[in-house]
């Protein structure tokens, strides 16, 4: 655990157990609400068949996973902790000229 704190540069158990909380939350939220998403664009399994549409889903998945990682993060405290780590997530995805350092 110590490890980790260092690494994520926070100093408190407890920090540490609200990040692991908001992750859980916003996974499991990505996935709920990828499906009306889905449903809303008109992009169904039984169309597209379960490969394509599964990923079709990720791909959708995806961005909503970021959104909501910052804003769940920001109702928990942690704001400054999960803008670092997504600014971080993309730029090692590539997409690191979004961000003026």
């Amino acid at each position: 655990m110590e490890r980790l704190k260092k690494r994520w540069g926070i100093t408190s158990n407890l920090q540490a157990v609200i990040i692991f909380i908001v992750f859980a939350i916003t996974g499991s939220a990505s996935a709920w609400v990828s499906r009306p998403f889905c449903d809303w664009l008109g992009i169904y399994k039984e169309d597209f068949g379960v490969l394509w549409f599964t990923l079709i889903r990720l791909i959708i998945i995806l961005p909503l996973y970021q959104i909501l990682l910052v804003a769940i993060g920001t109702l928990f405290g942690q704001f400054r902790f999960f803008w670092n780590f997504e600014k971080k997530m993309l730029k090692n995805m590539g997409l690191g000229f979004l961000f003026k350092d």
